[in-house]
């Protein structure tokens, strides 16, 4: 992969282009059914392009403020300065910014739309867990993320569920407010154009959701592979995995479900189910299992015992 050191992982960028291709026929489809259904072509471009802009340009800072976290100096946090540094130099790319979360939810994050804006988020919980080499296996993970452009894809492809999911939230309001009659115009009642409305937002929503989710898995996988392969520590980034899921249980249940809307950006979920089950085709994670499993195989390949 051009412009960093990390493994290059050609599956993850096929698996990108065709995520993004196939969510930008549902986007063309998406606007065409809601002015096909009756809304007007200014509102369906305003909501589009203003989320479009939301989303892009604001996704950091929202992460960020969503965690309580905030950029750190040098000096404040010299520890986790140092182990980014060293880790930017390894994979020969240039440092993202730094930030802490103060939650005792161990985990970390990376965010933004791209290289230049990129935040990589660590909280309290996972600096005063990890050890060291877990810590820095974690973070080699998390930069992965940001080399492989994977977290520029996932804003992006996030966004369409985003609007879709906010028409059918305001649609099913409309829908119970607005009369059964027809307008003035003689065309369909504005309750039908907005449960019409609902219907296409549910359907490109639930799309959309199935498409990121399949590409998130992927994506953490490949995050493990290349921080795993970077480090030459495949171990330490088991050890992490295994001390965070288990630790996750030890958290009340209100700070995880606080910190569950960003699942999709974290190391590991704040939620997540052990073994296959309907739920697994929903998640965003791999199961712990699976991702362990494949650490061990990269221990065994690369013949150091971790």
């Amino acid at each position: 992969m051009a412009g960093s050191r990390f493994i290059p992982d050609r599956g993850l960028t096929t698996r990108m282009v065709l995520t993004m291709a196939l969510l930008g026929v549902l986007y063309v489809a998406f606007v065409i059914a809601l002015v096909l259904v009756g809304m007007s072509v200014w509102l369906v471009l305003l909501i589009v392009v203003g989320f479009a802009l939301l989303q892009y340009f604001t996704s950091d800072r929202i992460a960020l403020f969503s965690m309580g976290a905030r950029e750190v100096t040098p000096e404040e946090h010299p520890d986790l300065h140092a182990v980014i540094d060293r880790l930017c130099a390894m994979a020969d790319m240039p440092k993202p910014r730094v930030a802490v979360a103060r939650t005792d939810v161990p985990n970390a994050f990376a965010a933004g739309h791209s290289r230049r804006n990129t935040v990589v988020c660590a909280t309290t919980g996972l600096l005063r867990r990890l050890e060291p080499a877990e810590l820095e296996a974690v973070l080699a993970h998390e930069l992965s993320h940001v080399a492989h452009r994977d977290v520029m894809v996932m804003t992006i492809a996030g966004f369409l569920g985003v609007v879709a999911g906010f028409l059918t939230q305001m649609g099913l309001r409309f829908a119970m407010f607005a009369g059964g009659g027809r307008d003035n115009r003689n065309g369909p009642s504005p309750a039908l154009v907005a449960l019409l409305v609902v219907a296409v937002s549910a359907v490109v929503w639930a799309l959309s959701f199935l498409l990121t989710r399949v590409l998130s898995r992927y994506r953490e996988l490949s995050a493990d592979r290349a921080a795993a392969y970077l480090t030459g520590r495949p171990s330490a980034l088991g050890s992490a995995l295994t001390k965070i899921t288990g630790d996750m249980g030890r958290i009340p249940t209100a700070d995880l479900r606080r910190a569950e809307p960003f699942n999709a950006f974290f190391f590991t979920p704040a939620f997540s189910r052990s073994g296959f089950s309907l739920g697994q085709l929903f998640a965003t994670h791999p199961p712990v299992e699976r991702r362990l499993e494949q650490l061990a195989d990269i221990s065994r390949r690369l013949g150091t015992g971790g």
